[in-house]
């Protein structure tokens, strides 16, 4: 259960590093539509974008960005919490529960950023705690554990 735990905090960190490539991918393309393409971004656009969504070189950076933050950072922060009741990792339960709640509050931010602009400076910063965290969970479960006296 250490190595799940090891790997499962790892890819965590793993997928933070793939969310901010996904989400510049998708801004970049943005911008290059607009500044090169002649497109226009307006709130039909957006509007229209879950049902019709744009075809811009990068678009698929916001889907893949947004499919990975709501659905799989959430499901295996639960499921590192689950393991780290079972790999027996010096601080691993408080950890996994950390990550767990930063990853909760960055899903909150994402979603309400469009109405509240200002959490998209706590949704940047906490991609780092996230990143951070998963960090420090691999490196615990990496620690050697003393081997009792015989």
């Amino acid at each position: 259960m250490r190595a799940a735990y090891l790997w499962l905090a790892r890819l965590i960190a793993v997928l933070v590093v793939v969310q901010a490539m996904t989400i510049v991918f998708a801004v970049s393309g943005l911008f290059n539509w607009i500044t090169e393409k002649g497109g226009s971004l307006d709130a039909s656009v957006v509007k229209s974008w879950d049902d019709t969504p744009p075809t811009f070189t990068g678009a698929i950076g916001h889907l893949l960005h947004v499919e990975v933050g709501e659905k799989l950072m959430p499901a295996l922060a639960l499921l590192l919490l689950i393991v780290a009741f079972f790999a027996k990792v010096s601080q691993g339960v408080a950890i996994a529960l950390v990550l767990l709640v930063l990853v909760i509050l960055q899903i909150l931010a994402g979603m309400n950023a469009d109405n509240m602009p200002y959490l998209g400076l706590w949704h940047g910063l906490n991609a780092f705690l996230i990143f951070g965290a998963a960090m420090a969970a691999a490196m615990k479960a990496k620690e050697v554990r003393p081997v009792p006296a015989a």
